[in-house]
């Protein structure tokens, strides 16, 4: 063979696996997606550290819960999603047994029973979290050796595996966490390619079962917020008062924002936790419009660069798996930020990677390391 002949192949995978093959591909990790998390937790440790009342400990332990959560994440990449897969059934079992044994052994907090104590660590888990990614990954498992779209037996299974923790997380209570687990869980079934005919049954059976919830399953607090939402004025001292001073806050940065630590809201204690729930109200009173527009655009960057690796996976468990772990970020986003402004209940969900919280913060990384252990270990296409 002639030394300007070539080999015939698809056009351009030779190339463009070649091109992958740099440091960060070698160590299962991948460059932008990494980058931008950084970014990410560089920007939540400074707004925590207005949010929090300008306390050093809390920013440090919050750097400790990222440094140990960015460690697991690399140490997860490593792993071959066929792997992940066989574990898959095990770490939903143990994620079951966390969840009672909060229900049985837990520590009450704020009226609500959800942590589980580390005995001489004095470190609090809170297993509901790490549903939100086991959840996901037993219905991808389940799924995936079987014909798709799934017929109506796989979608009674799936029902009951996303149910089943969602039931015990209601019981803590915590109705949002609950939720982001349903919705999890849920988003496999889409990407599974769930029929239209039963999304809308779906949300059918949701708007039938919606006085249920209201009269047996909701707590009177959990209805409180609901009437809160509809009505904040009702009760500006009491119910109403989180939200109105968050939307206070949101409107009195303007487009440039009153500057790093000089809120009035966060920094006179108006604004109820501040470092938590409601931390991007900080954020938009200290860097008004243009730093909301920035965090947002970072997030959409995440988000964009997650589904590209959700299609890019090559077999059916993985892009269920990375498909719904990047929307289930997205509702994370989404549902913080929609209850900050106003436009959705007040239901206790953090925004990822800025609101103070180890657990959460652990949960995510995680996903991202399963993720990146995804998209860097598919195999080179055959010549």
């Amino acid at each position: 063979m002639a030394s300007h002949d070539f080999i015939r192949q698809l056009p351009g995978a030779e190339t463009y696996f070649s091109r992958r093959q740099n440091l960060f591909h070698t160590v299962h990790l991948d460059g932008w997606m990494l980058l931008l998390l950084l970014l990410l937790i560089v920007a939540g440790l400074v707004v925590l550290y207005s949010g929090s009342g300008q306390s050093l400990s809390d920013v440090k332990r919050q750097g400790l819960h990222f440094g140990v959560a960015l460690v697991l994440m690399v140490v997860l990449a490593q792993i071959e999603p066929s792997v992940i897969k066989r574990w898959t059934p095990w770490i939903y079992g143990a994620g079951l047994l966390g969840l009672v044994a909060v229900l049985v052994f837990g520590t009450d907090a704020k009226g609500a029973q959800r942590w589980l104590q580390v005995p001489g660590a004095g470190v609090r888990l809170q297993p509901s979290e790490f549903m939100k990614l086991a959840t996901p990954m037993m219905v991808a498992w389940y799924l995936s050796d079987r014909v798709l779209p799934p017929r109506l037996g796989h979608i009674v299974i799936v029902l009951l595996i996303v149910m089943l923790p969602a039931a015990l997380i209601i019981r803590q209570p915590d109705l949002g966490t609950s939720l982001l687990v349903t919705a999890s869980g849920i988003f496999v079934l889409l990407f599974a390619g769930l029929g239209w005919v039963w999304i809308s049954g779906f949300f059918v059976a949701v708007a039938t079962l919606a006085p249920v919830m209201w009269f047996f399953v909701m707590h009177e607090y959990q209805k409180q917020r609901v009437m809160t939402f509809l009505n904040p004025e009702q009760d500006p001292l009491g119910t109403g008062w989180n939200i109105i001073q968050s939307k206070t806050a949101i409107g009195s940065g303007g487009f440039d924002g009153k500057g790093w630590l000089q809120g009035t809201q966060s920094q006179l204690d108006f604004l109820p936790e501040s470092h938590t729930d409601f931390i991007i109200a900080v954020l938009a009173e200290e860097w008004g419009y243009q730093g909301i527009l920035v965090l947002l655009l970072l997030y959409l960057a995440i988000i964009f660069r997650g589904l590209f690796m959700a299609v890019s996976a090559q077999d059916t468990f993985s892009r269920l798996v990375a498909g719904a772990i990047i929307m289930t970020f997205f509702v994370y986003v989404f549902v913080n930020m929609g209850m900050v402004s106003g436009i959705l209940p007040i239901v206790g969900v953090p925004l990822p990677l800025i609101s103070y919280g180890g657990t959460s913060v652990l949960t995510l990384l995680i996903s991202f390391g399963v993720l990146m252990s995804i998209h860097t270990h598919r195999k080179m296409l055959s010549r």
